[in-house]
């Protein structure tokens, strides 16, 4: 049985942020002020050479019960996420999962449903599969966001998803999202950064630096 902290991270990686299901398409609404919005967020992402987020994840049933920072960078289809004192690395290939409190790495290849943690993966499949309706002006933290639900066209567990936009820096600034079973999942980002100077080792993984550790290759 995996420790808790590696379920965490999965549940944020697999849970969280995987809004990419696979299935036929289906007819959907999308409407014009959402699209605008999203693919001008998207394309801003798709600009940078890498991204920082830092954020607030926030989790319960039927209202957020407990909240945990995390920090996050990616570069191209690669990322680092930090969490709960422990990391997951995806180096373009394979997950690695260090548990720093249980001295444990497990090593995995994507399955293929899996949707990594990076801002593009919802914000390339709104326009799969789901709904997507304008909502309204609210704000956040401070900042005036442009709020749009995306409601699934077909079963994939979900209720329903609020991203968040800040239009004027075509930015996310937060996403909920709100499951059948009555989980939430609140993702808040709290600092983004981009192109800037990252180590060239950042996505690798060397098993030399965990000698003490057991490590388990899936």
């Amino acid at each position: 049985m995996k420790p808790k902290i590696m379920r965490f991270l999965n549940k944020i990686t697999l849970s969280i942020f995987a809004l990419s299901f696979a299935g036929f398409a289906t007819a959907q609404k999308i409407d014009a002020k959402s699209k605008s919005l999203l693919d001008a967020v998207t394309k801003n992402y798709k600009s940078d050479q890498n991204s920082y987020f830092k954020f607030i994840y926030g989790s319960g049933n039927g209202k957020v019960t407990k909240t945990e920072p995390g920090i996050f960078y990616s570069q191209s289809d690669k990322y680092k996420l930090k969490i709960m004192g422990s990391e997951q690395i995806f180096d373009g290939s394979k997950i690695y999962n260090i548990s720093e409190a249980d001295h444990e790495v497990t090593i995995a290849k994507p399955n293929g449903d899996e949707a990594m943690f990076s801002p593009l993966n919802y914000l390339e499949s709104y326009n799969k599969n789901y709904n997507v309706k304008y909502v309204g002006k609210i704000a956040v933290n401070g900042i005036s966001a442009d709020k749009i639900q995306l409601t699934p066209t077909k079963n994939n567990g979900l209720k329903y998803v609020y991203l968040y936009v800040n239009s004027g820096k075509n930015q996310l600034v937060k996403l909920e999202q709100f499951s059948k079973d009555n989980n939430i999942s609140v993702i808040a980002i709290t600092d983004y950064k981009e192109n800037q100077k990252l180590a060239s080792d950042m996505f690798s993984f060397n098993k030399n630096n965990y000698k003490n550790y057991i490590i388990t290759e899936l």
